[in-house]
């Protein structure tokens, strides 16, 4: 999608000649003829950089800037003024201004100032959003009390403030990448950015420039400068997901490029120095394609430091109940549809799946039985056919289910009393006329689980 520049200057001919030469370069050109219509377009259109006269009738380029600045954030402002006035123009700088190009601007001088406006803007946008992820990572735990997640657990708080660099090993779904959020955010580059890359996800035709960036004239269609992701992790964290998948050649450049702490962007001559620390993640048996000639060994080594290895879901099944609170909670705000209790069963039946695609297919099949129950508990018929029927799982026969009439009743003015109550214990313990401990017994004599 090509950027956008909004052109706000009182002059038809010289707009028109910018937007001759924008146009031609591939850009997006929207025009105000002042500066009260320039406003009132970048407050309903998506702007990557303004090109905004000093001298205008009505509102003043000056005064257009200062009322961008009482907004939260606005696009990059390039001054345009007469030779006369480049005082003006640094005022407006200090101001807060990007640049300023003086009238009648030098093309190539235009375009090279507009695409640094525009990178500038881009990387704005990702620091805003990163430090957005940051905020939101202060508050992420790894679900699970399993001796194996709480190894896990240790390994982040101890590996998290050091430099070296780590290899996370792990099936596909176990959550590789949120240890490496972790990692990050244990470490002192918690601050800086966390670029993730996702080895697999990229053609490797593209890889190697998404990777290390390229120089202007590279490649047909390299039209400006642009930086790899390891420049954009600069003073913080590089994740490379699913780094069993790179290809021979680039697992040479990766190599140099962890051991030198330099880099060279496609097409460019002089070595750029990165300040990154650095983090891969696979599910693939990297001594195993070591073997088969299919991975560098030195890379491995390199990248192997230090070591965390996450545990398949089957290896943890204590773990489900937690996940199970955790991902409903989080799935009911998502689909808006929050839900009051679990049977007993159908956390037996999760427990006895063997869970090949892990946390994230037990994410996707509680979405599915979230969104189907018509109920208020989530129990057997919500599950899918190949849950239910898989390994004689479905019916579920339970000492803990009603023995007679008296305790069938009983456990139909339990479960109802919870509905009224939304799953509150206390609330419920209250209205039944019970302690919180008898209420607690009979929750567990019925395999009751509740949303307390």
């Amino acid at each position: 999608m090509p950027h956008t520049i909004l052109i706000i200057d009182d002059e038809p001919a010289h707009r028109l000649m910018l937007r001759a030469v924008l146009g031609d370069a591939g850009f997006k050109v929207l025009e105000a003829d002042n500066g009260s219509a320039g406003l009132h377009l970048v407050r309903t259109k998506n702007i990557d950089a303004i090109l905004l006269d000093m001298r205008m009738p009505g509102l003043t380029g000056l005064e257009v800037l200062q009322r961008l600045q009482e907004g939260h954030a606005f696009p990059p402002v390039i001054m345009l003024t007469a030779f006369g006035n480049v005082g003006s123009a640094v005022e407006a700088m200090k101001a807060g201004a990007f640049d300023y190009l003086t009238k009648p601007a030098d093309n190539d001088e235009l375009l090279a100032v507009v695409q640094k406006a525009i990178q500038h803007s881009s990387l704005l946008k990702e620091n805003t959003e990163l430090k957005k992820q940051i905020g939101q990572l202060r508050e992420t735990r790894i679900i699970g009390d399993s001796p194996a997640m709480q190894t896990v657990m240790d390994l982040i708080e101890q590996v998290g403030p050091s430099e070296a660099n780590v290899l996370i090993l792990g099936e596909s779904g176990t959550g590789k990448e949120l240890v490496a959020q972790l990692l990050h955010e244990h470490s002192l580059r918690k601050a800086g950015p966390l670029i993730k890359v996702n080895c697999a996800a990229l053609p490797e035709t593209l890889l190697e420039s998404e990777l290390f960036g390229y120089v202007k004239g590279a490649f047909t269609g390299a039209t400006q400068d642009k930086p790899g992701r390891f420049q954009l992790a600069a003073g913080g964290t590089l994740f490379l997901d699913e780094i069993g998948e790179l290809p021979l050649a680039l697992q040479a450049k990766i190599l140099r490029a962890l051991q030198e702490r330099i880099i060279e962007p496609l097409g460019g001559i002089t070595p750029i120095d990165v300040d990154i620390r650095f983090i891969a993640a696979t599910n693939r048996n990297l001594p195993q394609m070591i073997a088969q000639g299919q991975f560098r060994e030195d890379l491995y080594y390199r990248l192997n430091v230090l070591e965390i290895s996450i545990p398949p879901l089957r290896d943890r099944t204590e773990d489900i109940p937690l996940l199970v609170d955790y991902l409903l909670e989080k799935l009911g705000q998502k689909n808006n549809k929050p839900l009051r209790s679990v049977s007993r069963n159908f956390l037996a039946a999760l427990t006895k799946h063997e869970w090949r695609g892990n946390v994230r297919e037990l994410e996707n099949v509680l979405e599915r039985s979230l969104i189907l129950c018509r109920g208020d508990i989530l129990d057997l018929q919500d599950l899918p056919d190949h849950l239910r029927i898989a390994k004689g799982i479905s019916p579920i026969k339970s000492s803990n289910q009603p023995s007679n009439p008296l305790e069938a009743a009983e456990l139909r003015a339990l479960e109802e009393t919870l509905r009224q109550h939304n799953g509150h214990r206390e609330k419920t313990a209250q209205a039944l006329g019970i302690s919180r401990r008898t209420l607690q017994y009979r929750l567990k004599k019925y395999g009751l689980t509740t949303r307390s």
